[in-house]
């Protein structure tokens, strides 16, 4: 695809800094094309909460699991550098292991960082802007995914496609750093949803479990 799942034509304009992407006329310009195995995708969310607690929740890489999907553990091993832990599935004794390093660290502004081992070849970063107005912070994600072997069988591995993960985690980001609680949809009533329905739930991950968000931090 040469654009990512979050390039919608109602989207916001976004800031004329930063540095997850070229920016023309107030708006990021596309992602680069996936191709030689990488698949790249960039989204963006207004989040009402200032640049700096946002930078700090984003930093503080242990608590990554709190939001982000299937993560089950992240422990930091120095200054810049986290071991991360990912199910790969229902089962909890099957799951994925990788090194990351963080590459630029700017207070308040950004975070960059690299995979430098294991089973998973990623790199990405997030910009923290100051919304027009100031009201808000838009943090933008920029992420890479070249997974080698595991690239074909990603989605079978994580039962999502890789770009709507990162979607939604922002989105689950967003409700933590908001309310300190991620919304739960898991077991809610409803309606037959017919063929269509039940592709959307398969494509979109629906039986993904949602991350604990402030439930683990009041366990």
């Amino acid at each position: 695809m040469d654009r990512a799942l979050s390039e919608k034509p109602t989207a916001e304009k976004v800031p004329q800094s930063g540095a997850a992407g070229v920016v023309l006329n107030g708006h990021y310009l596309p992602p680069p094309a996936d191709k030689d195995g990488k698949q790249w995708v960039r989204t963006s969310a207004l989040i009402l909460k200032p640049v700096s607690d946002l930078y700090e929740l984003w930093r503080d890489v242990e608590k990554a699991s709190l939001w982000q999907e299937q993560i089950v553990e992240v422990r930091a091993t120095g200054p810049k550098t986290s071991h991360w832990v990912m199910l790969t599935g229902d089962d909890p004794d099957k799951s994925i292991e990788w090194d990351s390093e963080v590459l630029n660290d700017e207070p308040g502004k950004r975070i960059a960082w690299n995979s430098i081992g294991g089973d998973s070849d990623n790199a990405g970063e997030v910009i923290f802007e100051t919304a027009p107005g100031g009201r808000g912070t838009v943090v933008t994600v920029l992420q890479e995914f070249h997974m080698s072997k595991l690239a074909s069988a990603w989605e079978t591995l994580t039962g999502r496609n890789p770009k709507q993960a990162i979607i939604e985690n922002l989105r689950h980001f967003k409700a933590l750093a908001e309310t300190g609680e991620i919304p739960r949809t898991q077991g809610q009533p409803h309606g037959p949803r017919g063929t269509s329905g039940k592709t959307k739930k398969s494509l979109y991950g629906e039986t993904i479990a949602t991350p604990p968000g402030g439930q683990r931090i009041a366990s």
